[in-house]
C-alpha cells in the first residue's frame, strides 16, 4: 500500500514528490509469542523490499516506510486525509475469480479523501492512453484534470468517453425522439466538458468518444481496445456516510477493468449527492 504527497500523478523528477509505503499489521494480541514476531519481521521484509523496488524505478522521488498496528482501512483513510494520491495493489482471489477487487480496495475507493488508484489487471500496456468517463456534471472536472495530468506526465494519448441511454432519452420525453439532434447534442455537452482543457494541456492528444451504452460497459471497451494503462473515473460523496457506498460505474470499473483505475473526488464545494 502506498501514498503519495502533493498532486496527482507526475513525472519522477518533479522536485518535492514524496512517497511514503504504508503497512498495517496485526494489532498485538496475548499469546502471540513467537508468531507475533515473525509476522512483524515479515511485515518490515515487505517494506524494505517494496522501497527498494520504488528506489530503482524512481530515483529522484523521495521515499519513506511506515509500519503501524491496525487495520488497512482506517489507518489508509487517515492517511489519505493529508496525501495528494492513494494507490492499492488489487487483492481478487485467483482463477475466474481474480476479476474481482479485493475489499480493502473498494472500501477506500469509497472513504479515502484523495483520488484512489486500484493497480488492478493484465491487459494494458505502457505506451497505451489514459482513458477518462465524462458523465456531463461538473463533478467531471476532477476526473478531467486527473486525466489530462496523468496523459501529459505519461507522454500519451487522453480518451475522453461520454456515454448516453437511449432509454432514458425516450423515458423522459412524449414526443418522437430525433435520434439524431440527441447525438449531436451528447458531442456537443462533450466538447463543452473538455473546453479550455486543451489549452491547459496543448500536448496532449484528445480522442472523444460518444457512444450510447451502459458507462462502465463503454469505458471497458475503450480500455481494453486500446490497452489503455490508466482508467480514470469520478465519484460523488466524501467522507462519513456520503463516501461509504461506491457508485455503481466505478465499483464495476474496480472489478473487471484490464487495467489500473483512479477513483477521483471533487472538490467539496461541488460535491452532490448523486454518484457515479
Amino acid at each position: 500500500m502506498g501514498r503519495t504527497r502533493g498532486r496527482t500523478p507526475q513525472r519522477a523528477d518533479v522536485p518535492g514528490q514524496r512517497l511514503q509505503l504504508v503497512r498495517a499489521q496485526t494489532p498485538r494480541r496475548p499469546g502471540l509469542g513467537h508468531y507475533r514476531e515473525s509476522m512483524v519481521q515479515d511485515t518490515w521484509n515487505t517494506v524494505a523490499a517494496a522501497a527498494e523496488a520504488a528506489r530503482h524505478v524512481a530515483e529522484g522521488v523521495e521515499i519513506s516506510e511506515l509500519t503501524v498496528d491496525g487495520f488497512p482501512v482506517p489507518l489508509l483513510v487517515t492517511e489519505s486525509r493529508t496525501a495528494g494520491l492513494l494507490v492499492i495493489g488489487d487483492r481478487g482471489l485467483g482463477g475466474f475469480t481474480s476479476l474481482l477487487v479485493g475489499s480493502v480496495a473498494i472500501r477506500l475507493a469509497a472513504q479515502a479523501e484523495c483520488p484512489v488508484v486500484v493497480v488492478r489487471g493484465e491487459d494494458s500496456s505502457d505506451t497505451g492512453p489514459v482513458v477518462v468517463g465524462i458523465d456531463g456534471s461538473p463533478i467531471s472536472e476532477a476526473a478531467l484534470e486527473f486525466a489530462f495530468d496523468a496523459a501529459d506526465a505519461r507522454g500519451v494519448p487522453l480518451i475522453a468517453v461520454h456515454v448516453w441511454n437511449d432509454y432514458a432519452v425516450a423515458f423522459a420525453v412524449t414526443e418522437p425522439v430525433e435520434w439524431d439532434a440527441v447525438e449531436a447534442e451528447e458531442h456537443r455537452l462533450l466538447a463543452e466538458r473538455l473546453a479550455g482543457w486543451s489549452e491547459k494541456y496543448p500536448d496532449v492528444e484528445v480522442r472523444r468518444v460518444v457512444v450510447s451504452d451502459s458507462p462502465a460497459h463503454a469505458l471497458i471497451e475503450q480500455a481494453t481496445a486500446s490497452l489503455a494503462q490508466l482508467m480514470v473515473v469520478g465519484s460523488h460523496g466524501r467522507g462519513s456516510a456520503a463516501g461509504l457506498v461506491l457508485g455503481s460505474v466505478s465499483h464495476a470499473l474496480l472489478h473487471h477493468s484490464p487495467c489500473p483505475v483512479a477513483v477521483v473526488r471533487p472538490d467539496p464545494s461541488t460535491d452532490t449527492s448523486t454518484s457515479q
